[in-house]
Order: C-alpha cells, then structure tokens, then sequence
C-alpha cells in the first residue's frame, strides 16, 4: 500500500500534472475494483480536468521545500505524511461503508472512485468540472447566486488619442497648471487606468478626455482621429466620483428609469426593463433592487451598492467609451475585483475603459492593460501595466522589499524613497548640491527630495519611453474613412421623443418626491396647524365690526401661509437636483423643456393635497360662508397662490443655485409682498405703492374678500374698489406664467455657462 501511494506523489513532486479521473472513463462493468487498481486507472488518466487549490499549494510546497532544502529528505517527509492520512482517509471511508469518494483530494490533487459508481454528469460541482480561475468566476462573491452575463451587442469601436494635453485654472488671479503635456491612447478592448497620488491630475485628465472640460485647455484629444462632438455624447458612459442618485428611488427604479431614458427608440418599453434587470443580476443587486438607494436623512443600500447603481447607470447604453473616476473607492477588495472583472468583460465587447485608480491591491494592478502614472501634473509612466515595474528597474528605482507594485509607483510618484533604492545618477546629483551647504560630504548624509524624485522620473520617462509612445500615436487606424465619419455628426440623437422624456421624468418626480410632500411631520405640520386656527377663529361671527375685522385677518393668514409655505419649499427645488441635472444632461438623457415641465406638472399634485385638507378644516371651524360655490372659489383661490408662489421660489433658486444666498432673498421677497398685501399697511405711501401690484398675497386676499362679502366693507378696503375679481385672477395667471418662464430662462443660461 505504501509503494502504491508513493509512486504517484513521486510523479507529483517531479512536476507531471496528476489529473481527476472523469467518471465516464471508468469501465462499467467494474464494480468490484481493488484500491490499487482504482489508483492506478486514475494515475493513468491522460486527460487532466483540474487541480483543486489546495493540491495545486502542496505541489508548490514541496517543491519549493526540495529547492531550499538542497535533498530529498523534506520530499520523504511529506510523502510519508500523506500518504499516511490517505490510509486514514481510506479506513474511514470502508467502515463506514461509503459507495463514493475521493480520497485526501484537497491534499493529493487527485481521486478515485469506489465500487464502480458513477455519478451523473450534473451532479458533479462546477469546481470538479473546471479549473479555479478569477477570470471565470461567474459567481456572486456577496448573494452567493450565480450572476447573468450581460448581453451586449458591438458597437462602434473609439480608439482615443491625447498627445500634450496641457491645462490651468486661474488661482486669485494668477494661472495654475494642472495638466502639463500628457500624452497616451487606449484602443477598443483596453482598460486604461490613470494612477496617481491626490491633486496629481487624474480626474482633471478623465474629465478633458470624457469631453466635459473647456477652456484653458491646450493639445490634441481625437476620438477615432475626429475632434469631440456632439453625437459622441451617447457613445461615451461617465461614472463620477461623487455617488449622484436619487436618495427615495430603489435599486430598480433607478437603472428602469435610466433604461428608459437613454436606450435607443429601437427598443421596445419591455426590452429597455429586461435590459435594466440584466444590468442588476450582472452587478450583484439583485438582492437590493427594492431598497431605496437612500441619502444623508434615509437609510438605503451601502456604499458598494451605490457604487455599483452609478456604474450600472453608465454601462446600462453599452457605450463606447466608458470614463470612470475611482469606481472601486469604499468597496472591499472582493467586491473591487469584481467591479474591474465586469470592466474586462466589457472591453472584451470591444468597448474602451479608461479608469482612475485610487491605490488597488496587487490583484487588481495586473488586470490593467494600460497604465498612466501621474504625479504633480506630469507623466512619470505611460505603457503597458505589466511592464511598468521593468522600466523604473531599468532606471534604477527598485523596491528593496516586497511590495505591492501600485503602493511601490504611488510612493515613487510621491517622492517618498524609504525602502527603494535610490539611482546612482539621483544620488549623485543630490551630492553635488548639497556638498557645498554641508560640512560632512558623505553620500549618505543625503537624502533626495521629493522635488529631486519627480524632475528624475520625469527626464528618465522622457528619455527612455516618450518617444516611442508619441510614435505609436501617430500610427494610422485600423478602421475605414466611413466608420470615422459616424462620429463627427453635430446632430443630436435622443433616446426618445419629447413626449415620452417628459411621461417618464414625470413618473420619476412623483415617485422621487412623494416621500418629502407626504411625510408625516408635513402632514401633522399643516393638519396641526388648520385645528390651531379653526379653534382660535371657531365659528366667527362677520356682523359685527370686531368679528368682521377677525375673520379678515384669518383671510390674510390664509393668503400669507400659502403663499410662504411653496416657497420655501420650492426654493430649495433646483440648488438640490443641480448635480443631478448637470450628470444627466451632460449625457442628453432628455431636453431641458422635458424635464422642466415634468418637474412643474408633477410637483402640482402634491403641492395640492395638503392645501386641500387645510381649507376643509379650516373653511368649516371658522364658520366661513357654508355653501358649496364659496367654499370652492375659495379653494380655487388658495390653489393660484400657491402655484404662483411656487413659481416665485422656482425662479428665485434657478437664478441663485445656492440655497443659502436663495434662502435669504426668499426671506426678504416674501417679507416685502405681505407687509405689502393690503392688511396692515392701508395707506401705502405712492411712491412705494407699485409694491402690491407685485405681490401675490395682495391679489389673493382681495380675492378671498370678494368671495366672502359681496359687496365688500369699505373697512377691510380703505375705499379701493373691487371689481369682478377678474383683475387679481389675471395678475395671479400672469405670475405662474412670468415666474416660471424666469426660471427656465435661467437654467438654460446656468447651462449654457456650464458648457
């Protein structure tokens, strides 16, 4: 038995692979095999399957014991040792009376069957079926369900090129460079990954390849040898930084709505979902696709989750180039792989994937095809990844322990030397310095600079690797004339018409907003407060002077409160969704009139509810006129207050897009229209008395009054005559129309400005 088992370790140790037996290889008829015999027919086996890890770990153990040992007396040993728990393996397994087994598998790399059984073909694991590989990990490292590829079909190919791409920004007056000279390309089925330490450069390099900067900015980036147009926008998926998401939208809702929007109008409604879920099966979300994505107030999903929902968005259109700023920060190095795994199965589409990196593992540092390496605004490095540790060999910075490579190039690109050898010709430029400052003129009394570091890095980049790589560039194309061409269209191509932009950025604002305009605390805000003033104003009586001037004065508060109450809250409407607006439309997700007037319609209903139990508590308490035709006037009333008062807070924040600088106008505007409203002030001074004609609280109370007192007591009105009421509706009318078309026209200029 001992001979029997040794032999094939012995052929282990030497280096031949010891393959699996595949269970249709054993005869049928053999039900009766020997241990031996069973041993020797899966030695024999020709065709190895797969090593398990653990086998593949021995080997290397064993054979890295012989080398250090120098004898075979280590290799004794282990055999000796192994072959010992597989007679162990084995007794258990005959007592117990066991039909099937593989003995020590984890530790030999091979087995063998007993009795001749033979396990169907499924029910083998996909463990024993393949070879462990990363690359082909299709399963959920998180759900631990197996995830759906994702379909996607080619595309235009972009090849990009960037040669002396160099720009500033203008610091209290003076120019500041960011970006100095920096050259590179990445072709169709390359991930390109832009490494660096903070304030190097990298994002600002993303966003002026991405097409999203203007200015300063100085050098050549050609898409396909064209310069950037406009049609390259819906080509081109950019994952920013920062996680830009609607906080009470869940996981589904998200990536649908981002289907529905920036799919081709090819596609039926159907396949725009179906493809939404793919991309959520394919991310691993599929166990959070009804959780809300949550925010800094509600809680949602976690930050890898969010993550890879901003991901998900990008990746949902198939693009051709895919831009994204550090997608692996706040996720675990599992979860990280992962993420640059689905990059690699996109590129493979024939997709282009250029990324910023943050620091990766040493895993992830070799799934990079390409590598740019940054540092103060310079190119240190631009080639292939795996060879960028070879080139800063060859120049004499090397790592003096074992290191991760990215740690290693980030340390260098920092200026940091502790634990990297210093090259001859730095160290002796650092001497020549310094010996004249110094009194000891020993080499090792120097340090280089991290200043020293960079200009080093940057000449030996210059000298030994630019000028080839600047050569590559201007290689022509493997792709024709007219495939150039597709990209050069300045037309515009929309997902979908303007009918369904608005139809779904409307669904969209109401599920969006829903929670804010229903919660809890408004709803008790406004109901608490509607009981407050029915029991302070509790069945008043208008025929005496004293109950006519405090029913007036329930009138004016009912004017003053919805007219202050929208605006507030409408205010805060454009500041907040700014980023939002700007990530979707620097994509041309949908028009601007699109969504404008879906945020205006969709907000309508909601504004309305709350306004609506208000008067129904109030109106009745107060012992208002109890007919059907005034309380509805009255109703109608509040409802034009509101929408215009909503259009003034629109117009104020559109302009401002700060909240705070929009807060305190706000205050000053509204302060201004009440005090102006015809209550407390009757004898307006006529210079200043032009104020009321712009105020909405002035028009609805004069409304409210007519309604209530027909005619009107020349005590609530000083004398000014009422008409019909037809003046005030009309200056009401005008206001939702004058406000809201101010507000568009200032979004469209902040946008504009923007580009």
């Amino acid at each position: 038995m001992e001979s029997i088992m040794e032999k094939p370790m012995m052929d282990d140790t030497a280096g031949g692979g010891i393959g699996r037996s595949k269970s249709d290889q054993l005869a049928p008829s053999s039900k009766s095999l020997s241990r031996t015999a069973s041993a020797e027919t899966v030695r024999s086996t020709p065709n190895t399957t797969s090593l398990s890890r653990k086998s593949s770990f021995w080997k290397r153990s064993a054979s890295g014991g012989a080398g250090a040992g120098g004898n075979s007396h280590g290799h004794s040993h282990i055999r000796k040792s192994r072959s010992a728990q597989l007679k162990l393996d084995l007794d258990d397994l005959v007592s117990s009376g066991a039909a099937l087994s593989r003995a020590s598998s984890a530790s030999l790399g091979f087995s063998f069957t007993f009795t001749g059984f033979t396990p169907p073909p499924h029910a083998m694991s996909s463990a024993e079926l393949h070879p462990f590989s990363d690359d082909e990990n299709t399963m959920d490292i998180e759900a631990g369900t197996r995830r759906k590829k994702l379909a996607t079909e080619p595309t235009l190919p972009i090849y990009l090129k960037f040669s002396e791409v160099k720009y500033r920004v203008t610091v209290k007056g003076s120019q500041r460079e960011i970006l100095s000279g920096i050259s590179g390309s990445a072709s169709p089925g390359e991930v390109l990954a832009l490494m660096g330490p903070s304030g190097s450069g990298k994002t600002t390099l993303l966003t002026i390849l991405g097409g999203r900067v203007a200015g300063a900015l100085e050098g050549c980036v050609s898409y396909n040898d064209e310069p950037f147009s406009k049609s390259l926008k819906r080509r081109i998926g950019f994952v920013t930084q920062d996680d830009v998401l609607f906080s009470h939208l869940t996981v589904r809702e998200t990536l649908t709505y981002a289907a529905l929007l920036r799919l081709p109008r090819t596609m039926t409604t159907q396949q725009k979902e179906e493809r939404a879920m793919d991309v959520i099966y394919e991310l691993g979300l599929e166990k959070c696709q009804d959780t809300m994505i949550g925010g800094s107030f509600v809680r949602g999903v976690s930050g890898g989750e969010r993550k890879r929902v901003c991901i998900g968005n990008e990746i949902i259109i198939n693009p051709s180039l895919l831009f994204l700023d550090e997608p692996t920060s706040g996720l675990d190095s599992t979860t990280a792989l992962r993420i640059v795994h689905l990059l690699h199965d996109i590129a493979e589409d024939g997709k282009t994937i250029i990324t910023t990196i943050h620091q990766p593992s040493s895993r992830l540092f070799h799934k990079f095809d390409k590598l740019i390496l940054l540092g103060k605004g310079s190119l240190l490095y631009f080639g292939k990844a795996s060879e960028a540790m070879t080139h800063f060999q060859s120049i004499g910075c090397t790592p003096l322990i074992a290191m991760n490579p990215a740690e290693f190039l980030l340390d260098l690109a920092n200026g940091n030397t502790n634990d990297v050898s210093v090259p001859s010709d730095l160290d002796d430029k650092v001497h020549m310095e310094n010996q004249n400052l110094q009194n000891n003129n020993s080499k090792n009394d120097y340090k280089p600079s991290a200043q020293d570091v960079h200009e080093y890095l940057v000449d030996a980049y210059e000298n030994r690797v630019a000028y080839q790589e600047k050569k590559k560039l201007l290689a022509p194309l493997p792709i024709s004339d007219d495939m150039k061409a597709t990209i050069t269209s300045s037309k515009r191509e929309w997902g979908t018409s303007w009918w369904q932009q608005y139809s779904i950025l409307f669904c969209r604002g109401i599920k969006e907003r829903r929670h804010d305009y229903l919660s809890w605390m408004r709803i008790t805000q406004v109901i608490a407060t509607s009981v407050i003033l029915g029991l302070l104003w509790w069945h008043s009586d208008p025929s005496t002077p004293k109950g006519l001037q405090d029913q007036a004065g329930l009138l004016f508060f009912i004017a003053v409160f919805w007219g202050f109450f929208p605006v507030f809250t409408a205010i805060f409407t454009f500041p907040q969704e700014r980023t939002m607006l700007n990530k979707e439309r620097a994509v041309d997700m949908y028009k601007l009139s699109a969504y404008f007037l879906a945020r205006m319609t969709s907000d309508l209903p909601l504004d309305l509810f709350l306004p609506a139990i208000f008067m129904v508590i109030v109106y009745f308490m107060a012992g208002l006129k109890a007919t059907a035709t005034h309380f509805f006037f009255s109703m109608l009333i509040v409802f034009l207050s509101i929408i215009a008062a909503q259009g003034l807070g629109l117009a104020i924040g559109a302009t401002v897009l700060d909240i705070k600088k929009a807060t305190t106008l706000a205050s000053v505007t509204v302060m201004t229209f009440m005090l102006a409203g015809g209550f407390f002030v009757k004898r307006v001074p006529p210079f200043i008395s032009w104020l009321r004609y712009l105020s909405f609280n002035y028009h609805t109370y004069r409304l409210l009054l007519k309604v209530q007192y027909n005619p009107v007591p020349d005590i609530l009105i000083n004398g000014i005559p009422l008409d019909n009421g037809l003046t005030e509706v009309l200056a009401l009318a005008a206001m939702i129309i004058g406000y809201r078309i101010l507000a568009y026209i200032s979004l469209r200029i902040a946008k504009t400005s923007a580009s």
